[in-house]
């Protein structure tokens, strides 16, 4: 505690006159040097705890100069060199490759989503693999093999099938809701082709002539109603063969 003292004098008096005390407190005393020191305290535990905490989080999540863990960080982009990776929110890539030595697989719990978006961000092509269905939106769909050929072609208008032969292994054979152009139809060795309409007819038409060919066997043609054969420029006839 310090005491000043301070004298004044008045005009035309030589003798000075007794002021009385005052005291004045230099520094911080009492409740809030309490109060200081603990939250001084309490700003170094933090800092501390948080320190503790950083060191703790780089050492969890393999943090490094490279990335984080087996996950690098290159120019070219990141790389995981092996183990697994979960990504709980999307995910926007470029492109997306496997190692070398193994497959690329992707596995959820939901579906597995795949969207193309334009420069305005508006998706142009979506392609969505769930428990029970896939799905895809897109305005021209092409499958192509390893060395380019393409093998499958879908838009609004038709569907092209590249390769020489389509075989359909279905024990019901293929159902067609109309109409149908094939150069050649033909059924597996050993096994008769079928030309079936429950409810409706048949109708084949070309416009340079039907062949039905039969190697080994008969031509049968059965019908409710009537069979008939009709040529528009000729006439319709038997080949005859000779031994």
């Amino acid at each position: 505690m310090a005491r000043e003292q301070y004298v004044t004098t008045t005009q035309g008096s030589s003798s000075p006159r007794p002021v009385p005390d005052y005291v004045y407190k230099i520094g911080i005393y009492g409740w809030r040097k309490r109060c200081l020191y603990l939250f001084v305290l309490l700003l170094i535990v933090i800092l501390v705890v948080n320190f503790a905490l950083t060191i703790w989080i780089l050492r969890v999540m393999w943090f490094n100069a490279e990335g984080m863990g087996l996950l690098q960080v290159h120019s070219d982009g990141v790389k995981l060199e092996e183990g697994e990776s979960e990504f709980l929110f999307p995910v926007y890539a470029q492109e997306i490759h496997s190692r070398e030595d193994s497959s690329l697989v992707v596995h959820s719990s939901e579906n597995v989503s795949l969207n193309a978006r334009d420069e305005k961000g508006n998706v142009t092509g979506r392609t969505s693999v769930g428990p029970k269905e896939a799905q895809g939106h897109t305005q021209n769909m092409i499958i192509n093999s390893h060395n380019d050929n393409m093998l499958f072609s879908a838009d609004g208008g038709q569907n092209v099938i590249g390769p020489d032969k389509l075989r359909v292994t279905g024990p019901e054979g293929a159902l067609f809701q109309h109409s149908v152009e094939v150069p050649l139809l033909k059924s597996e060795l050993l096994k008769d082709l079928k030309l079936e309409c429950p409810t409706r007819s048949v109708t084949m038409d070309a416009p340079k002539g039907v062949h039905l060919k039969a190697l080994a066997g008969n031509i049968e043609a059965a019908s409710n109603m009537d069979v008939i054969l009709q040529s528009s420029s000729g006439l319709v006839r038997k080949p005859l063969y000779t031994s």
